[in-house]
Formats: structure tokens, C-alpha cells, sequence
């Protein structure tokens, strides 16, 4: 691990892989839970997480840079299953890509259990990891200027729901009614950075 000084009482810790980031967001939590870490946030990202409002940052630094990475810790929560219709515009370009039938695409999509490895790009948004490495998708060469709500999307190793409308560059390929973010509720945001999720085909779908 390496980090990274950010202001006074935050640093910016850098790791190999999206897992290792997931893993040391984990243990991280897990030591703050338990009270051996005072820290006000802790933030993840594709490869770096984030600690806001350390007590001793210089102290922590050197911790972190002498330890090795955890190992990732046993799933807790059920999963979070979020209905799905498998009617992109981008369907058939993903199924080209995957060099599979457009009716494929959905089936190997929703026999994944993703994670939501950070959250990100507007609120509500997770950036979910799961899909081998041979189903990875660019993206679009021409972003779209609006998508809408409830978009079920690929790009690179992620898999995203917009939840409003929003530009983007991703590749749709379904569509979902559940409510990514609603500030009336608590959390807000239904996809937090460490839940578990099952995409479920509709019956029309």
C-alpha cells in the first residue's frame, strides 16, 4: 500500500486492484466500528480509499504503508435484488462484443452477483464489479446527451443504474424501476459500497 498525505488530517491510500480497495474499505470500517480507528470518512474508489478527519495522520501513514493488504471479508448482507427488463438500445453492440445472441446477454447478467465496489458520478450511482474480465465493454464512442432514470448499464469491468437523467457513455442494456436515490428516505442512496446485488429479469423481459 502506498499513501498519500491530502491537507492536514486525510490520507489517500493507493492499492493494487478495485479488490484490494474493497478489502481495505472493509477492514478499515471494521476497525472504526471497534473503536481502533478514529476517522470521520472513509471513502473507496476503483483502486484508492479515501480517510477524512484522521487523529493522527503521520502515525496512520506509517502503519499503512508497513501493512499488507486484508484479505476480503465474508459477505454479511443478503443481497440487494433490483428487477431488471433486458431492452437496451446497446443490447445487440453488447452481444456482438461478447460474441453471444442478444438473449444471452441477459441471462449471463443476471446469473452474476455483483458488488458495488464505490459509488460515484451522481448520487445513488454504484460502480458494481462481477462479470469476468472476457465480458469487459468500452464505451460508447459518442456519448449520449441524456439517459434515462432507471437505465441498466456497461462500461469497462462495471455494470451501473443511472439513477436520473444524466449524459453518459455507457452501453444500455436494461432497464430497471427501482429507486436508486430518494432523499425523503434513509439512506438515501439504495447501493451503498459493499452490498451485494442480483439483477432480476422481469417476466417480459
Amino acid at each position: 500500500m502506498r499513501t498519500l498525505p491530502v491537507g492536514d488530517d486525510a490520507l489517500l491510500v493507493e492499492v493494487a486492484s478495485g479488490e484490494e480497495a474493497q478489502a481495505l474499505h472493509a477492514e478499515l470500517l471494521r476497525r472504526r466500528a471497534e473503536g481502533s480507528l478514529a476517522v470521520r470518512e472513509i471513502v473507496p474508489a476503483a483502486r484508492t480509499v479515501l480517510l477524512d478527519g484522521l487523529d493522527d495522520p503521520v502515525r496512520r501513514a506509517a502503519e499503512l504503508a508497513s501493512a499488507a493488504v486484508p484479505s476480503a471479508p465474508p459477505h454479511a448482507r443478503e443481497p440487494i435484488d433490483l428487477p431488471v427488463r433486458y431492452d437496451g438500445p446497446d443490447l445487440g453492440e453488447v452481444a456482438a462484443h461478447w460474441g453471444v445472441p442478444r438473449a444471452e446477454v441477459g441471462r449471463i447478467h443476471a446469473g452474476t452477483e455483483f458488488t458495488v465496489a464505490f459509488c460515484g458520478f451522481a448520487p445513488g450511482f454504484g460502480y458494481l464489479t462481477g462479470l469476468p474480465g472476457r465480458y469487459d465493454v468500452p464505451r460508447r464512442a459518442t456519448p449520449r446527451t441524456t439517459v434515462p432514470a432507471g437505465a441498466v448499464a456497461l462500461a469497462g469491468p462495471y455494470t451501473g443504474v443511472y439513477p436520473r437523467s444524466s449524459p453518459g457513455g455507457w452501453q444500455l442494456i436494461g432497464t430497471t424501476d427501482a429507486v436508486l436515490w430518494d432523499h425523503t428516505r434513509v439512506p438515501a442512496a439504495l447501493l451503498s459500497p459493499g452490498a451485494r446485488v442480483r439483477f432480476v429479469p422481469a417476466e417480459d423481459s
